[in-house]
């Protein structure tokens, strides 16, 4: 697991977590949250210590998510720092654990970022093998907030393979790169729909682009999803698939995906002991099956 991570402003770690990485997405309504949410509890599956931290100041879901009760707050120690709850094996942490469900956050940017600091420098998450991060989408102040606060192992892109999606994508892996935050991988979802009838597959928005701007970036592509609605039926009720079931076709694709993002991090980690560039994530394979 790597040590160092690579872009360590002031060295400034997280006491206790051993990797934090984003995962963040170009563009809305490509199914991040839910690529964080079952990533997370595919590592914890295998084993990890993992935590949660839905950064996603404006549209906060992952209380949803993870079957956390409307209204529950996290406990506080010392009058100043929070207590994560626990939800499905793993700790969280949310905005929406501290303000009402249905109220917005009619927020300026220098407010949103503010709050983010606090959850995330005043949040005693204990021992993490990984933080799992859900970023807002795009590549505005939160994400450059992140970059500048904490020390980042790398980020995972969510995409779809819809050209319009995969444009935003490269924009997101281009940001990543100038604030020297490795991109570990590329996870595609709604890659092909398999008709529940007849079992036609259709790959209704487009085909491989995951595995292109993998091809085009030098990293790896960590996973395809397909376009299934038990997916977005399981994360609605509180229940995610790998949490649902952890041996079912689509869990097991969540967990080859997130033993995939471990390899990368590993492989980040000889790259630095032995001294070599990371940025652009050099010398990472893209896996195809």
């Amino acid at each position: 697991m790597p040590s160092q991570p690579a872009n360590n402003p002031a060295g400034n770690t997280l006491p206790g977590v051993k990797n934090v990485v984003l995962i963040a997405s170009g563009k809305g309504g490509v199914g991040k949250s839910t690529s964080a949410v079952n990533l997370a509890l595919a590592l914890a599956v295998d084993g990890a210590k993992v935590g949660l931290l839905d950064a996603d100041i404006y549209g906060p879901s992952q209380g949803v998510m993870l079957g956390v009760p409307e209204g529950q707050r996290p406990g506080v120690e010392d009058q100043k720092y929070f207590v994560p709850i626990k939800a499905l094996g793993i700790k969280s942490m949310s905005m929406a654990y501290l303000v009402d469900e249905n109220s917005p956050m009619v927020w300026r940017g220098p407010m949103a970022t503010g709050a983010l600091r606090q959850i995330l420098t005043q949040t005693r998450w204990g021992e993490l093998d990984y933080l799992l991060v859900d970023m807002p989408p795009g590549t505005g102040d939160i994400q450059l907030t992140m970059s500048q606060t904490i020390a980042v192992s790398g980020a995972v892109i969510v995409t779809t393979p819809q050209d319009i999606a995969l444009l935003d994508a490269r924009k997101g892996i281009e940001m990543f790169n100038k604030v020297s935050i490795p991109v570990l991988g590329i996870l595609e979802n709604m890659s092909v729909h398999i008709c529940c009838d007849c079992g036609k597959k259709t790959h209704i928005f487009g085909a491989e682009g995951g595995m292109n701007i993998a091809r085009q970036y030098q990293t790896r592509l960590l996973g395809a999803l397909p376009l299934d609605i038990d997916i977005r039926e399981r994360a609605d009720s509180g229940k995610p698939s790998v949490a649902a079931d952890p041996e079912s076709e689509i869990s097991l694709l969540y967990r080859a995906a997130a033993r995939e993002l471990v390899s990368a991090l590993q492989q980040l980690e000889q790259h630095e002991t032995h001294g070599q560039n990371t940025q652009n994530s050099p010398g990472f394979s893209i896996h195809e099956d």
